[in-house]
């Protein structure tokens, strides 16, 4: 029996009907892994699957054209789920991909969401986005606002291009300033591009970018660090329970993703929950059929990336 972030008693053991691996429980060296025991579900993520237009050799999902790793998810899907989700008090509802935009329900997804609660889409910006310009902009009167997270990886133009394809940048900027210009909230997703790097000398470049091009300098940029591509096999410092004391405080164990957070995604036909959007490369963190069910699995920080929630309070939300 274990304490959990409240102080419960909890059996990390039998926290799921799944089998694990003995990695769940217990680092390499036999010690007590760190967990995290979630407490709401304030936001639900879709990932609507891992097919993408462009193909970045850096895609913590290994996205590109055609994949099927996570299966393109339709309306019907994500349907039951959303109204599971209200019926647990989500807050917002977030879509990642891959490229949201290459599956051909999307917009439809983003209609029928936003009548319940805001949403928030992380989109490359680039083709898709601007084929389906027409119907994106349609949803701009929607009950809950909708709003778009798009990858700007550098301030250069150059060396953004160089990994998603010759005019990847002036297509995302245009997406950024069409839906910015119609009254979408947007945002900049950015690469870290050194773990020391000066954040604000950085960001201050993104904003003097954005102010050439009649974008306000309040655009919210989250920064990413490389997660590496699926099953990466990366060497991080394993997290044991005490370092979730020592290091963490109940506050903070609460701002871990997965505490408030998690993800649905497709596979083989169906739709399975996940831990959250750093994981779905590891069956381990498949914690059931329903949100529901997934609610009561403690949370084992076993993957590489959760690392980067424990050191660095990483988060794809806003």
């Amino acid at each position: 029996m274990l304490n959990n972030a409240r102080g419960m008693k909890v059996d990390l053991i039998a926290t799921s009907s799944l089998d694990r691996s003995s990695e769940w429980c217990f680092t390499s060296k036999g010690e007590k892994r760190g967990y995290i025991q979630p407490h709401a579900l304030d936001e639900l993520w879709f990932h609507i699957g891992t097919a993408c237009n462009l193909a970045c050799s850096f895609c913590l999902e290994g996205s590109k054209p055609g994949d099927n790793r996570l299966q393109l998810m339709r309306l019907a899907d994500v349907k039951p789920f959303i109204h599971e989700a209200l019926a647990l008090g989500v807050q917002q509802f977030s879509f990642t991909g891959g490229e949201p935009f290459v599956a051909k329900d999307m917009v439809r997804i983003l209609g029928y969401a936003s009548q319940y609660k805001p949403c928030l889409v992380l989109t490359n910006g680039t083709d898709p986005v601007l084929k389906r310009i027409d119907k994106i902009l349609s949803l701009k009167n929607s009950k809950y606002p909708i709003a778009f997270r798009i990858s700007l990886d550098y301030v250069n133009p150059k060396l953004h291009d160089l990994e998603r394809g010759e005019g990847s940048f002036a297509k995302s900027l245009e997406s950024l300033q069409l839906l910015h210009h119609y009254g979408f909230k947007v945002s900049i997703a950015r690469q870290i591009v050194d773990p020391k790097e000066d954040k604000v000398k950085q960001d201050n470049e993104f904003y003097q970018l954005l102010s050439q091009h009649g974008l306000s300098d309040k655009i919210n940029i989250v920064a990413f660090p490389n997660f590496y591509e699926p099953g990466s096999i990366v060497e991080v410092p394993e997290i044991t329970e005490a370092c979730m004391t020592t290091y963490h405080t109940q506050k903070s164990r609460r701002q871990f993703m997965c505490a408030y957070s998690k993800m649905l995604v497709k596979i083989n036909g169906k739709v399975k929950v996940y831990a959250c959007t750093l994981v779905d490369d590891d069956k381990d963190y498949e914690l059931a059929d329903s949100l529901t069910a997934a609610m009561e699995k403690n949370i084992s920080l076993k993957h590489h990336r959760c690392f980067s929630c424990f050191a660095l309070g990483a988060s794809c939300s806003e």
